[in-house]
């Protein structure tokens, strides 16, 4: 079927004006809206550039015809006014539709209070903001005590706000710390309080830290960083003695670490047993110190017997009776070549006893044990000496002396300070004999110090001057040491050390829970931290290698926060310890084997601030590490209970390693 043409010319005439009029009032629509629509686009999109340059974010703009509609929650009414007139800048205000809202005004919070105390030889500084309240002045007036004659320099402010809980207690300790630290800086919170001083002496510092430990409140963090400047050792000394009952340092003295650990080496190497210490101190007379230490140990090494006093650059060596004549010159003269320039040696071959002649002059002063009574005997050269004896031994021990003496004004020249340098060295001891000659100044006693023997050493050294014959035969009674009832951090690393090697923590298997035949273990770990209150102690956890990476560190750690845990829950200060997870990462054995990954295994403990050794094993049991048949059941077990804990099956950890001590130790058997 064929369609008809159709044209608008062949409408009737009185169809064509309204057919126009309809178009062009559809064309005008059309061209209006998209006016409308063009220019609230552009509205829109300059109001938001706008508020972007400004940084407001929290309006958004919505445009509707020529209207502009704002919403969004301003932070603040003065905010809403401003995003209000930016926009009116723009566009006509009539325009522009309100519908920001504003965040609701919340209550004012509390200030953080806190106070910073310093303290010094200039006085007290106190600054900070404290909560308003009648115990202000009391705390300025326990301030100003502390120094009456330095005003305080009082920086404090108030505010009416109530105290914080912990917030007095907090207080009273750092006060109490203030009144204890004379150089000290204290800042005090509410949860927590930061001690930082300066004690005059090792000893001294020990006792601070044991005080501030055992006064802190429960539940308050604190922070304690005490220091102890070296000691100025006068003179530098070092006495190096071999003899029937072997060798041994009466006195150690070194100006750096690596010094006294070169002194120490080449004592080990000239026979000593034990324990040595050496003291590290100012006033080296040379940079070469060790240097010249180390070469008279190891003339005094080749002696039958032999002692070794080093005072300054001042070098003394007396060879005993027992010293072939060939061996002393040919010794002596390799010690004086090895001598740096600045020393001075003197050497003396002891002389053999001959019998039958009269016994020579002495003064002897007994120090007893119970009564500390002193009782001198024997040889003074006049009057004049004995008053000045009497009074120097009141002075040094007390009223209750005892003076026996003849006047010899015969006696050698020298002998009124080997005698007040005797008195003096042996008013170091808790009891002890003095013996003066005129070739020797012997002490014998014992004494609470282990500082004492070197004191001795340094009094008698320098009183006596070089060359000079003495004897030092001094015990430590650790019974009669004040500060002996104080460990040592490293003292108690040990004895944590000890603890664990004596029986192994043991879990669960498969968890991070302390098995119940642990309980042994922990009450014992708990008995040796009590008296180290705040030790700083890395927990580390360690498992082997089956299982996936991430499941092993999460057991190691899941089970080093245990026993963090255990140990608070036994009433133990934990706020220096941090537990760590390391999971399979050094491994002490072979993975490939039972007893490997028994001994991989473990719960180590390591003073924070010491190297984490690695294994002499750990290469080559990280390169034969085996996954063990384990590791499936493992993963199901994780599967049903969350982290992958498949890596440690097993019940034990093995026992701590030893990572105290600088020199590896012998593993003990298990």
């Amino acid at each position: 079927m064929t369609l008809p043409n159709f044209s608008l010319t062949q409408l009737p005439a009185k169809y064509l004006a309204p057919c126009a009029f309809v178009a062009a009032g559809v064309v005008s629509v059309l061209v209006a809206w998209g006016a409308a629509v063009l220019v609230e686009n552009i509205s829109a999109r300059v109001v938001k550039s706008m508020l972007l340059t400004e940084g407001i974010t929290f309006a958004s703009v919505a445009p509707d015809g020529l209207q502009i509609h704002l919403s969004g929650t301003a932070p603040n009414e003065a905010m809403r006014y401003k995003v209000v007139n930016l926009v009116g800048g723009l566009i006509d205000s009539a325009r522009i539709r309100d519908r920001l809202e504003v965040t609701p005004v919340k209550a004012i919070e509390a200030p953080r209070f806190s106070v910073e105390m310093l303290r010094n030889d200039d006085g007290i500084q106190m600054i900070g903001l404290l909560p308003e309240s009648d115990a202000l002045q009391s705390v300025k007036d326990s301030a100003q005590a502390l120094s009456p004659d330095i005003p305080l320099s009082d920086m404090l402010e108030t505010a009416a706000y109530p105290a914080p809980e912990g917030w007095d207690a907090a207080l009273t300790y750092g006060l109490n710390a203030l009144s204890m630290l004379p150089r000290s800086k204290i800042s005090v919170a509410a949860d927590q309080v930061a001690i930082t001083a300066i004690a005059s002496s090792e000893a001294e510092k020990r006792s601070f830290e044991q005080q501030l430990n055992s006064a802190k409140p429960a539940g308050l963090a604190v922070t304690i960083e005490i220091s102890a400047p070296r000691p100025v050792l006068t003179p530098f000394t070092l006495r190096f003695v071999k003899d029937a009952e072997g060798a041994r340092f009466d006195a150690c003295s070194a100006d750096t670490e690596v010094a006294r650990a070169k002194i120490l080496a080449a004592a080990g190497g000239a026979g000593t047993v034990g324990r040595n210490s050496c003291t590290i101190g100012l006033g080296v007379p040379t940079p070469r110190w060790a240097d010249a230490t180390i070469a008279g140990i190891k003339a005094v090494a080749q002696l039958q017997s032999a002692t070794l006093t080093f005072a300054d650059a001042d070098v003394t060596l007396l060879a005993g009776a027992d010293v072939p004549q060939a061996d002393f010159d040919r010794v002596v003269g390799e010690l004086g070549a090895a001598l740096p320039d600045v020393f001075s040696l003197k050497a003396t071959l002891e002389k053999k006893a001959v019998g039958g002649v009269v016994g020579p002059a002495e003064f002897t002063a007994k120090l007893a044990p119970e009564t500390h009574r002193l009782e001198m005997r024997g040889r003074l050269t006049d009057e004049v000496l004995r008053k000045a004896v009497d009074s120097f031994a009141k002075a040094e021990f007390g009223s209750n002396t005892y003076l026996a003496t003849r006047m010899d004004p015969d006696l050698p020249t020298g002998w009124p300070m080997r005698v007040l340098a005797g008195l003096q060295a042996l008013s170091e001891l808790d009891n002890g004999t003095l013996l003066v000659r005129a070739d020797t100044v012997e002490l014998k006693g014992i004494t609470g110090s282990q500082s004492a023997k070197v004191r001795i050493s340094q009094i008698l050294s320098e009183k006596l001057g070089q060359g000079q014959t003495f004897k030092v035969d001094v015990k430590y009674d650790k019974a009669l040491d004040p500060l002996a009832g104080i460990p040592t951090p490293e003292e108690c690393a040990q004895d944590v050390d000890d603890v664990v090697a004596r029986q192994k923590i043991t879990f669960t298997p498969g968890s991070a829970e302390i098995d119940a035949a642990a309980s042994g273990v922990m009450k014992s770990l708990a008995d040796v931290l009590k008296s180290c209150p705040g030790v700083k102690l890395e927990v580390a956890g360690y498992t082997d290698s089956q299982g996936s990476d991430g499941g092993n560190l999460a057991l190691s750690q899941a089970r080093a926060e245990t026993v963090v845990l255990a140990l608070l829950g036994r009433q133990i200060d934990v706020s220096g310890m941090v537990a760590r997870g390391y999971g399979e990462a050094d491994p002490l054995a072979d993975n490939g084997t039972d007893a490997g990954r028994e001994a991989n295994r473990r719960i180590e403990f390591r003073l924070i601030g010491t190297l984490r050794p690695a294994s002499p094993d750990a290469g080559k049991a990280a390169a034969t590490a085996a996954q063990g048949s384990d590791a499936a059941q493992g993963a199901a077990m994780a599967a049903q209970e969350g982290p992958d804990f498949s890596g440690d099956t097993s019940p034990s950890v093995a026992p701590l390693e030893k990572t105290i001590a600088p020199k590896p130790r012998p593993k003990k058997s298990e």
